[in-house]
C-alpha cells in the first residue's frame, strides 16, 4: 500500500534527517534513505512508515531494500 506522496515529502530520516525515496511499490515495501552514508531502510507495514532507527535494516550493496537476500 503506497504512502501518501505529500506525506513523503515531509518525512526525513531520523538516524540522519536525509530525505526519504518511496520504495512502497517494492517487496517488501519501504522508504529508504537517500542519504550515501546513512542507507537505512525503513519498513512500511499496511500503509504506514515504521521510522525506528531500531526497525530499519541497511541498504543492500545493490542499492535496493534492505532485505535479507537468501543464504
Amino acid at each position: 500500500m503506497p504512502v501518501e506522496a505529500s506525506l513523503i515529502q515531509i518525512l526525513a530520516c531520523p538516524a540522519c534527517h536525509a530525505p526519504l525515496e518511496d520504495r512502497t511499490d517494492a517487496d517488501p515495501a519501504e522508504l529508504l534513505c537517500t542519504s550515501g552514508d546513512c542507507g537505512l531502510a525503513y519498513p512500511v507495514r499496511d500503509g504506514i512508515p515504521v521510522l525506528l532507527v531500531d526497525e530499519a535494516l541497511p541498504r543492500s550493496p545493490e542499492g535496493t531494500g534492505g532485505a535479507p537476500s537468501p543464504a
